[in-house]
């Protein structure tokens, strides 16, 4: 994937992923967030739980939100590289959210995790929405320490991320144990304020 321009691929992304992710959950003819047998899976044996999320966002958000997890959801797969800003040689976590949010709606967010977490609003658990990025803390003991992860909530409950060396950016649940544990809270930049 060569250099994007920073607005480019916003439209196309808001045309072709959501409503690709849509043919695919009403193909199913099962219903969004439906976690059954047959449910596809990433690379590394996770549910493909965020397409039925991504769907779900076509009612009810912006399209400045809806281009933000477009762009997350087509980077899916990338690997994870310490220091990664690049799709071509692959992403941390907060090169992941700073590419994201750079060639979807050109707002350039801090370097890391604990500086992009100083920045943006605060946002309740309960009032995230699609783009509002979550942050963790997974150095040390369990939800104790610096901010050390950050990743783009999608809809219930489900996040994408570059976790950790070895694995690829993919689509997880706020809910499972690993993550329960150490989240430290949502915050939202500020181009989602007003949206």
């Amino acid at each position: 994937m060569g250099q994007l321009a920073v607005f480019s691929p916003a439209a196309m992304l808001a045309q072709s992923a959501v409503p690709a992710q849509l043919a695919k959950a009403s193909a199913s003819g099962k219903p969004a967030g439906w976690g059954g047998d047959d449910e596809d899976a990433d690379s590394d044996g996770m549910p493909d739980a965020g397409v039925s999320a991504v769907a779900a966002l076509a009612n009810d958000t912006s399209d400045l939100r809806k281009t933000l997890i477009g762009m997350a959801m087509q980077l899916r797969d990338i690997r994870y590289v310490r220091g990664g800003h690049d799709p071509s040689t692959g992403f941390d976590c907060s090169g992941f959210v700073r590419y994201v949010f750079a060639h979807a709606v050109g707002l350039e967010l801090p370097t890391n995790s604990a500086s992009q977490f100083l920045a943006g609003l605060k946002v309740d658990r309960g009032d995230m929405k699609p783009g509002d990025l979550v942050f963790f803390r997974t150095a040390g003991k369990r939800g104790q320490g610096r901010i050390s992860h950050v990743g783009i909530y999608i809809a219930n409950g489900q996040f994408i991320h570059s976790p950790s060396h070895g694995k690829t950016v993919r689509v997880d649940s706020l809910d499972e144990s690993y993550w329960a544990q150490r989240f430290a809270g949502a915050k939202r930049p500020g181009a989602l304020a007003r949206s």
